[in-house]
């Protein structure tokens, strides 16, 4: 539980269902800084306990600070670091709330795991659990619940998968939950003033050297503040000035150069990913048909898929894309399901 209404009302849908349910926060910073304050903020524990008093059930605050700072933070820092641009809230479901909060429901004798995520788990009809889209497309969250395995989906619940936001709200305030009109959360949880480049400064407590900002044939057009501070596709704040919009195309670690490009340089069709998971089916035999998403709030588009080694998934758009970022998500549909997905390492030019 969160403190917000999604997961206050996945308990109380849960319930209707007939769950015995314990409400659990999980508590990832120990520190006393903005950032700290914010994720597992007091004021979320607050109204997480309160919707868990008003339900009626157990309450617990467990410690995962080590965990997060292991598997999210750091991850985050490193593929920046490494010239990408990561999703740390696939690595915190991956690695927090369907890895360590996972193992320790299944050893309190809990059967089931239950978000408020915007997502459907269905059991196929040849007995495979599958990973569907939330009926809300405008919350729909199962791209950065890709990585969900088997046994996982075999025991998790998205009760709200099946509802739209404003009936979750709607059935949070019927039940007098105080947190019915709490505002979402949109900012990464630990950067909440959304300045990565600043938390990672502090966070590592080194600086980034500044370097040059070149064009294509290697012509300096200025200098930036540290690469860690840009990202692919971005156009302000460069201060370069130019006859045409200029936009972030590469990140090269050899040199410390970032080189920009009008837009036209920023479509891709073509990517390769590693670190893959599929959900549909084991892996793929053989080139499918799909349509595929390459950060959050993309709209899907056709591409043609192919798996080329054990952990190389090469994908193809039938439309070139709009700057495609190696460190994010390509996450793979055949309609509502998801077929699997992995992480980004590698563009090629249309």
């Amino acid at each position: 539980m969160s403190g917000g209404v999604d997961s206050s009302v996945a308990v109380l849908l849960m319930q209707r269902e007939g769950f015995d349910c314990s409400g659990v926060t999980m508590k990832l910073f120990s520190g006393e800084t903005k950032a700290e304050k914010t994720c597992c903020s007091l004021d979320d524990v607050s109204d997480a306990r309160s919707a868990a008093c008003r339900l009626g059930i157990p309450y617990y605050v467990f410690d995962y600070t080590a965990q997060f700072d292991e598997n999210v933070i750091r991850r985050f820092v490193q593929v920046y670091e490494e010239g990408g641009t990561p999703n740390p809230c696939i690595d915190c479901n991956r690695y927090l709330k369907f890895g360590s909060l996972y193992d320790r429901a299944r050893l309190l004798g809990c059967d089931t795991i239950a978000t408020g995520h915007y997502a459907r788990v269905e059991q196929g009809p040849e007995g495979r659990w599958l990973l569907k889209k939330g009926l809300d497309t405008a919350k729909d969250q199962s791209y950065v619940l890709y990585m969900l395995t088997q046994e996982q989906l075999a025991h998790t619940r998205f009760p709200l998968g099946d509802m739209t936001k404003e009936a979750a709200r709607a059935l949070a305030a019927e039940q007098g939950l105080l947190n019915a009109r709490k505002r979402d959360s949109q900012d990464i949880c630990f950067v909440p003033d959304g300045d990565y480049a600043a938390f990672i400064r502090q966070y590592t407590g080194q600086d980034y050297p500044p370097g040059d900002f070149v064009d294509e044939t290697g012509r300096v057009l200025g200098r930036h503040w540290g690469a860690i501070g840009y990202t692919i596709g971005q156009r302000r704040g460069l201060g370069v000035s130019a006859e045409k919009p200029l936009y972030v195309c590469a990140k090269r670690r050899e040199d410390n150069a970032i080189v920009l490009g009008g837009n036209e340089r920023l479509f891709s069709a073509t990517l390769l990913a590693n670190d893959l998971n599929f959900i549909a089916v084991p892996r793929l035999t053989e080139p499918v048909r799909c349509r595929a998403r390459v950060r959050y709030r993309q709209a899907e588009q056709w591409a043609t898929a192919e798996q080329t080694d054990e952990d190389v998934l090469r994908v193809t758009f039938d439309q070139p894309q709009r700057a495609i970022t190696p460190g994010q998500a390509v996450v793979l549909y055949d309609g509502d399901t998801v077929i699997g997905g992995g992480t980004i390492y590698q563009t090629e030019e249309q």
